[in-house]
């Protein structure tokens, strides 16, 4: 058993509960931008072996989540529209001014990262903005992390058929306990918000959001180790004890995020 990874499991948790209870969603935007930042500099760092990444945008580009909530909400789509031509355009832009000493592929690694970590990480920042999403964001966190934790116990206990090579750790077993683990643990949290905070959450809807955040969750975990294969790196970085760096942390959460928000915009659509 993994005593690190357990050990900077319950040392972290405390700190996202009391950040997404206490904090109002401007302060959680700033924390979620920090996060960024880190996770950022980890990717930037894994494909800078095969690339150079232009870093300054990347970097900056982060900060776009602290201004979430700032912006006016009748300016998003405006913004949201113009800013991926924009990016590509700043992108681009190094390529000319540096004759082509930054390449095609400089740029592509760029903007899928900023794509893959950034625009990812938004949704959890507008997820805890939506009504009611002090208690939303807790079922995109029991998503990600509830089948991280099935799938690591039941995994090392019972697995015996492998997966996929691009993650050989991981096992079927472990795979399948992750998603029903996460269902259970939703449903738990769906009795809880109906039966205690005056919620009207349909448990067949939870259960079959459930099924398919984990899923994507899981799809999001491969993604990021087929990155680290491509790249020749066991972890992003040895931030967290036990898991690895900050991107190997929230690698399903941010993957599977976007999604929750469509599944949320539906049920709130439904319920209103």
């Amino acid at each position: 058993m993994d005593i690190k990874r357990i050990t900077s499991g319950l040392l972290g948790f405390p700190l996202v509960l009391i950040t997404f209870l206490i904090g109002n969603k401007y302060v959680v935007d700033v924390l979620l931008t920090i996060v960024t930042i880190l996770a950022m500099d980890e990717y930037l760092n894994a494909v800078s072996k095969i690339c150079k990444p232009i870093r300054w945008v990347g970097y900056v580009s982060c900060l776009s989540i602290s201004l979430i909530h700032i912006i006016p909400q009748e300016n998003m789509q405006l913004i949201i529209m113009l800013a991926i031509p924009i990016l590509i355009l700043i992108l681009f832009l190094h390529v000319i001014i540096t004759n082509m000493r930054i390449t095609f592929k400089d740029v592509a690694y760029t903007f899928m990262g900023i794509m893959y970590v950034v625009f990812f990480m938004m949704f959890i920042a507008i997820i805890n903005g939506m009504e009611d999403g002090k208690i939303l964001i807790w079922y995109t966190i029991f998503a990600a992390w509830g089948t991280d934790i099935f799938a690591f116990f039941i995994g090392q206990k019972f697995g015996k058929h492998k997966f996929s090579k691009v993650s050989p750790k991981k096992s079927i077993e472990g795979c399948l306990a992750g998603l029903i683990g996460a269902v259970i643990v939703m449903l738990i949290y769906t009795y809880i918000a109906n039966t205690y905070w005056n919620m009207n959450y349909s448990y067949i809807y939870i259960g079959i959001i459930g099924v398919i955040l984990s899923i994507i969750g899981q799809i999001g975990d491969f993604v990021a180790s087929s990155i680290k294969r491509y790249v020749d790196i066991k972890d992003y970085s040895n931030l967290i004890p036990g898991h690895g760096g900050m991107l190997d942390r929230i690698d399903s959460l941010i993957f599977l995020a976007p999604f929750a928000y469509l599944f949320f915009t539906i049920m709130k659509g439904v319920l209103y």
